[in-house]
């Protein structure tokens, strides 16, 4: 099958790395193992799709919490309706690898052949041998074809992770690309509703963007001729809005134990700073063991939680914080308001909850666009490390009370200076009075004497309209405001 890709006529917004990577493989001159991963509701099997305009040699669907039995039936009535065939039904994979095998065979060898695997991970059931199957299948024949290109993909991102990625048995380094897709930008959540002929100001966006994140799908649910707030209403607080029951979906379809997952996340949705492991430890819920590392590090893999470095500290004081937008609205809001008023969110305007939390969730917009922060500040080329710092308040060496003390971000550059980042939301232009530029003069003189820091330090305030020039706005050594964040 001839593949001539023009992305000019492609309805794919951004992914423009995925697709370069994709053209590299259409034009490899050897059998290419493709593995996509990423968050549910991401967009892999949509790029997928596109990208090829639904044109594969063969495609099969793995069955959520299905049996093997299941999963077998279905991967031959998918191959009976490509090649026309009828086909005895296999008992085991490797008789239907070799089915595949077989169909390969009858194929053109000048053309790529590509073949699409979703959600690989409901396949492997308990005790099926697919995994074993395909390795051999993949290792003894498929890797020797030059014209082949087996793309697999699933939404289990700790599964693709251990046993396809960091594969230590028959898979083992043999994948040629990993596509881990991201969810969208703010740029790339304006490109779509732009493209969906929405007409919502930054303002809007970035709100939208801290309830839903960059999740394509749950971006498609939103209706052009309703106000930001009646969307929120209708998808997530009308009696079963079409996301009201996405929180109990996203885990159980991703992990097998996903109460002790949904336990982790709840308990960092209460300290949106995160917790070190030793915190989590202590909350009483989890044993150190084995376990909870396996399942800190899944979430991580899977995007919903991230990893914090903690300025000066060591590897194990890292913190891990909640950063899937989606679950920590749901926790916030959703969870005990759901069913109550249907209207919620619209009569929520001047709620002081929605007022932190908005504060609170800019700040981790802001840690998910460094990149564009970076750019606004001139020093996108300029390598860079971002953490977090805090202290607490206690009584220094001479007797003074201090009272503690946290930055948002962090970041410190190769060339030896260091943008201490405050971040602000705010509906004007945020103005500093007397009081607060005390306190940021006080926190920067307190990290510089507590971390024994010989770097330049820059105040950078992060800002939804900008500063309001006055007497105090000049400590900002410079700004960057939420249109930055779109570059």
């Amino acid at each position: 099958m001839d593949y001539i890709i023009d992305m000019n006529t492609k309805k794919i917004i951004g992914r423009i790395e995925e697709c370069e990577r994709l053209n590299e493989v259409l034009e490899a001159d050897s059998a290419q193992l493709v593995i996509v991963y990423g968050r549910r509701r991401v967009g892999k099997t949509y790029l997928i799709n596109q990208y090829f305009e639904n044109k594969f040699a063969f495609k099969v669907t793995g069955a959520y919490m299905q049996p093997k039995a299941v999963q077998i039936k279905n991967f031959i009535q998918e191959l009976s309706r490509k090649t026309k065939q009828k086909y005895e039904q296999p008992t085991d994979w490797y008789d239907v690898f070799e089915l595949i095998r077989n169909y390969i065979e009858d194929l053109p060898e000048d053309e790529k052949q590509v073949f699409f695997f979703d959600e690989l991970p409901w396949m492997d059931t308990n005790k099926s041998d697919f995994l074993p199957a395909f390795e051999w299948f993949w290792n003894d024949y498929a890797s020797t074809k030059d014209n082949v290109v087996f793309i697999v993909c699933g939404s289990a991102t700790s599964w693709m992770v251990e046993h396809i990625s960091h594969n230590k048995g028959g898979l083992f380094n043999r994948q040629t690309c990993r596509l881990y897709l991201k969810p969208f930008t703010l740029a790339e959540v304006e490109q779509y509703l732009l493209n969906k002929n929405f007409i919502w100001s930054r303002y809007d966006i970035a709100e939208c963007y801290m309830i839903m994140g960059g999740i394509p799908y749950y971006l498609s649910l939103l209706k052009k001729n309703l106000s930001l707030s009646q969307n929120i209403d209708a998808l997530f607080f009308k009696d079963k809005g079409e996301l009201w029951d996405e929180f109990e979906h996203l885990y159980a379809t991703l992990f097998s134990n996903s109460d002790v997952y949904v336990k982790i996340v709840e308990l960092l949705s209460k300290k949106r700073s995160g917790l070190t492991r030793q915190e989590i430890i202590e909350s009483g819920a989890f044993q150190s063991n084995g376990s909870l590392s396996k399942i800190l590090n899944n979430l991580v893999d899977s995007g919903f939680i991230r990893i914090n470095a903690f300025y000066g500290k060591k590897k194990k004081e890292i913190r891990y914080q909640l950063c899937d937008y989606y679950t920590a609205f749901y926790l916030y809001f959703i969870r005990d308001n759901y069913g109550k008023d249907e209207h919620f969110w619209t009569n929520s305007i001047d709620n002081p909850s929605k007022r932190a939390w908005t504060g609170l969730t800019f700040e981790q917009v802001c840690k998910d666009h460094v990149y564009q922060i970076k750019k606004a500040l001139g020093v996108s080329g300029v390598l860079s490390e971002e953490s977090v710092w805090q202290i607490k308040g206690g009584i220094d060496e001479n007797g003074t009370a201090q009272k503690g003390a946290q930055i948002d971000l962090l970041i410190e550059r190769r060339d030896r200076v260091i943008n201490i980042c405050e971040i602000k939301y705010s509906q004007n232009e945020y103005e500093i009075d007397k009081s607060y530029d005390m306190e940021l003069r006080n926190k920067i003189e307190r990290f510089r004497r507590e971390t024994n820091n010989k770097n330049s330090l820059q105040l950078t305030l992060i800002t939804t309209y900008g500063l309001k020039r006055n007497m105090y706005s000049n400590i900002a050594s410079n700004q960057v405001i939420l249109d930055d964040l779109f570059e």
